[in-house]
């Protein structure tokens, strides 16, 4: 098996650990700072619905699902870099955690500075600047989770 196909093997689990770890913090971030647990979620599916998306309360279909898929989605792409970052060979915990935080400060960097609003992520536009720190670094230790249960 080549390494991009291995890489994106093991992205499907790793990307999906990081998406419900960082949603997690996400739903508990957002209670705190906007009084609703979907509403950073929601703000996601800004990519479909526009500015719409970014003001929604509740759990919908419409905004929560696209949003959490769309999340979903760029979270097993990051997980593709992670894992080919890595390669193979088994790494100790210290060093799957270093990865995904480094790749997680790179989805961040990309996410809020290099990318055009219509793209951003949405939830920035929901947290504050330490709510976006924690989900930036649930999802980086999220990604490591599944390399350092596969090594134990």
């Amino acid at each position: 098996m080549g390494r991009l196909s291995y890489s994106i093997r093991q992205a499907m689990a790793s990307g999906s650990v990081a998406s419900i770890v960082s949603t997690a913090v996400l739903a508990g971030c957002g209670t705190r700072d906007c009084r609703s647990a979907y509403a950073p979620v929601n703000a996601v599916s800004h990519w479909l619905w526009r500015d719409t998306a970014v003001y929604q309360q509740r759990a919908t279909l419409r905004y929560t699902l696209a949003g959490y898929v769309i999340h979903h989605a760029m979270s097993i792409l990051w997980a593709v870099a992670y894992e080919a970052w890595l390669g193979k060979r088994p790494r100790p915990a210290w060093q799957a955690c270093t990865a995904g935080l480094g790749v997680a400060g790179a989805a961040c960097l990309v996410d809020l500075k290099a990318t055009p609003q219509r793209l951003t992520p949405g939830f920035e536009r929901r947290l504050s600047g330490p709510s976006l720190a924690g989900v930036y670094v649930a999802f980086g230790i999220g990604l490591a989770l599944m390399r350092i249960v596969r090594r134990h």
